[in-house]
């Protein structure tokens, strides 16, 4: 078999499902329904195969994150108890000097923020994880994290271990970008202090993770939001839409509401209302990027690829830096599209985003792209770092027999 014929079969179906793995890091996939399984937990097949969304947590407010191979943050383990975890620190900008205004400190799992506390005047922070339940600075684009099965309510309920997987702490201010500082290793009797985290000036951001028209939401209108997402969390989701539907009716430019909304249709597999939902986000508040991720997401997984080529690169036009499964579907998308060139450059930039290597579908997918290249001796090497993240189960044998065909070619006479 010539080289260029076995690299198409080598490619045949492998990216079918790729854009979906994207949900490892990031998000993707509708919360539910569809494809591979409910809400909940799904496990996701072979490359190719169609199987679910590997890691999908599901749930509304949440961007659902997971690694195939790796165990899901929340998950039940025996003696993983939820105890409380105290963490302090400081901010300060990039020139040593505190912020002049205070700074929101965000967990962040798997892609998605939560909030956790704010500074002082001297950029100094002190908390209890899972504490804050402020409603007042708790914006739809946030999951507290509360109310999933096994997860214990109340005060002081504190969080477990395991939820620590795939988290990281970061400051959060508009026009910087802050350093992270891992959570995944740490114990509820760790010193509690984490350091300095530093916020780097940046480039003027157009795109926000949260809604400016939250904050004018009327009394009312908050509260069927708040109905909505407390009836979410229970999974009661008649009477989760009727709270966003009576939110957006009393406040129809409350986009929060209208991306929440959204997110439940896609977990009632309603993907063309929610489409709907996230349309009428987008036009409360053009600058919330959160509902264009969803929409990319969708157009990937019904594979229109150009769609969501020119939806994730809308969103790296936004908003570069908190969004990094962006430039994952964006190179997935492009691949598909034969632009390999510009998918080579986005996936090199997905993989320079995640120096934890927590979506290792990257180096997958790029080497995939290599392989098209007839760059066999590069392909080849990022798939056994691929295997060494996830050496077992039905899509490591696939991607091992893809190993196979490339080291053929790669060994063969030119």
């Amino acid at each position: 078999m010539s080289a260029p014929r076995m690299v198409r079969r080598i490619l045949t179906g492998v990216v079918l499902t790729a854009a979906l793995a994207a949900a490892q890091q990031q998000g993707g996939g509708a919360p539910g329904g569809g494809a591979g399984g409910a809400a909940g937990g799904t496990t996701g097949g072979a490359p190719g195969t169609g199987g679910g969304v590997p890691g999908n947590n599901g749930g509304i407010g949440t961007r659902p994150g997971g690694i195939p191979g790796a165990n899901n943050p929340g998950a039940n383990f025996p003696g993983d108890f939820a105890r409380p975890i105290f963490l302090s620190g400081k901010v300060v900008l990039d020139d040593g000097t505190p912020p002049s205004q205070p700074v929101l400190i965000e967990r962040v799992c798997n892609g998605t923020p939560r909030p956790e506390g704010w500074t002082d005047s001297k950029g100094r922070f002190s908390f209890q994880l899972g504490e804050n339940r402020d409603a007042a600075i708790a914006d739809a684009s946030y999951d507290s994290g509360f109310g999933r099965p096994g997860r214990p309510n109340g005060p002081n309920a504190g969080v477990r271990e395991s939820e620590l997987w795939g988290c990281d702490l970061r400051a959060s201010l508009a026009g910087f970008r802050s350093d992270l500082v891992p959570l995944a290793s740490r114990r509820s009797m760790d010193n509690p202090d984490v350091g300095t985290i530093i916020l780097h000036r940046n480039a003027k951001v157009e795109g926000l993770t949260a809604s400016a028209t939250s904050a004018l939401a009327p009394k009312a209108a908050r509260g069927s939001y708040e109905k909505g997402l407390e009836a979410a969390k229970k999974n009661k989701l008649d009477e989760a839409q009727k709270g966003f539907e009576k939110a957006v009716e009393l406040y129809p430019k409350y986009a929060s509401a209208w991306f929440e909304l959204g997110r439940l249709l896609e977990q009632r597999d309603r993907v063309e209302e929610a489409r709907k939902a996230y349309a009428q986000a987008l036009a409360a508040d053009a600058r919330y990027i959160n509902p264009y991720e969803r929409l990319y997401m969708l157009d990937a997984k019904e594979s229109k690829w150009q769609e969501a080529a020119d939806g994730s690169d809308r969103v790296l036009r936004l908003n570069p830096y908190d969004f990094p499964s962006a430039y994952y579907f964006n190179g997935v998308a492009n691949l598909q599209l034969n632009h390999l060139d510009v998918a080579e450059k986005n996936l090199r930039e997905a993989i320079k985003m995640d120096p934890a290597h927590r979506n290792p579908r990257s180096g997958y997918v790029l080497g995939v792209i290599l392989a098209q290249k007839q760059e066999f001796s590069a392909a080849a090497e990022l798939l056994r770092d691929y295997l060494k993240v996830v050496p077992a189960g039905q899509e490591a044998d696939f991607v091992r027999n893809q190993l196979a065909e490339i080291e053929q070619i790669a060994q063969a006479p030119k």
